[in-house]
């Protein structure tokens, strides 16, 4: 079993999921915990290893099993450290990877969130079939990976795919996470567009989304304004990567019936001709995209490399 089946746990700012994971991306004895991200990086070790010894248990496997964790960067997945992640007390120049194998005594692989999921969209999901491709998820921030040409794009220290950090609209007044004016992540984040939708008196995006299913003029309004900022940075990835599809996640994936024909209309009209036939398609993995990832970090670390 333990040949074909790894540990693998998605820290988020907020949440940590961990689970057992197989090559062909089930997801098996799931857990979900709260991450302490105010109390230091200990405790954020702590409750991975508590997770992930129980769910060894719950599963009845007493052998040791690699681990795959991908996390908010910007980490150094090759020297398995936490660099700056700003969500995280105390992830910064952290031994990620050292502190988790001490506490759980099996090898660890570490990832960047958006590579990650890319990863997993791309053996798995949204992405199968392709050789270039670009995944996005657009939940609290922006994120995300790039497949080249058949291989996952890393970048100096790894870090390729930070795409939320790409200045759209430097005259902006909207302050990014990274205390930047103008970036994506600041104009189309989920985080961002919860906001908006507030001020222009919706409860929420979901109450949005779904006013808008029901064609509302004032939410299909807003729909139309969020299409326009989320095709901006979509337009700008295709002409940098000229990916044969772009696969978007995160929280606001969960619009795509309302966004994903707007969003297609407005990257035709902006892109250059032969561009046009790019795919923009949603997630395949929902909210599983970045742990079955990490999983395959593991399970297929010569594609993953």
């Amino acid at each position: 079993m333990a040949a074909d089946v790894v540990l693998a746990v998605d820290v988020g700012g907020t949440q940590t999921r961990a689970a057992l994971v197989d090559r062909e991306g089930h997801v098996m004895h799931r857990q979900s915990v709260r991450t302490p991200a105010d109390e230091g990086a200990d405790a954020v070790v702590s409750a991975i290893a508590q997770s992930c010894r129980s769910i060894l248990s719950e599963a009845g496997i007493t052998t040791a099993i690699p681990l795959g964790l991908c996390a908010p960067g910007p980490l150094d997945a090759k020297r398995g450290i936490a660099l700056s992640t700003p969500t995280i007390r105390g992830f910064t120049n952290f031994p990620l990877r050292q502190a988790l194998s001490d506490a759980l005594g099996v090898p660890v692989t570490i990832e960047n969130d958006g590579p990650c999921a890319a990863l997993g969209e791309w053996m798995c999901g949204a992405g199968r079939g392709t050789e270039n491709f670009v995944y996005v998820t657009i939940s609290t921030g922006i994120g995300g990976g790039v497949v080249s040409d058949g291989h996952l794009m890393r970048g100096r220290l790894g870090l390729a795919g930070h795409v939320g950090h790409m200045p759209l609209k430097t005259e902006s007044s909207a302050i990014c996470f990274c205390g930047k004016p103008g970036c994506w992540e600041a104009e189309a984040s989920g985080s961002a567009l919860q906001k908006k939708a507030l001020v222009a008196g919706f409860t929420g995006l979901p109450d949005v989304f779904a006013r808008a299913e029901g064609r509302e003029p004032k939410a299909l309004s807003f729909v139309a304004a969020a299409s326009d900022d989320i095709a901006l940075g979509v337009v700008a990835i295709i002409h940098l990567f000229s990916p044969e599809r772009v696969v978007i996640g995160g929280g606001v994936s969960n619009g795509f019936n309302v966004l994903g024909p707007l969003i297609r209309e407005r990257v035709d009209a902006r892109v250059l001709p032969p561009f046009r036939g790019t795919e923009i398609v949603r997630a395949g993995l929902g909210d599983d995209s970045g742990l079955i990832g990490a999983a395959q970090l593991v399970l297929h670390p010569h594609t993953a490399a």
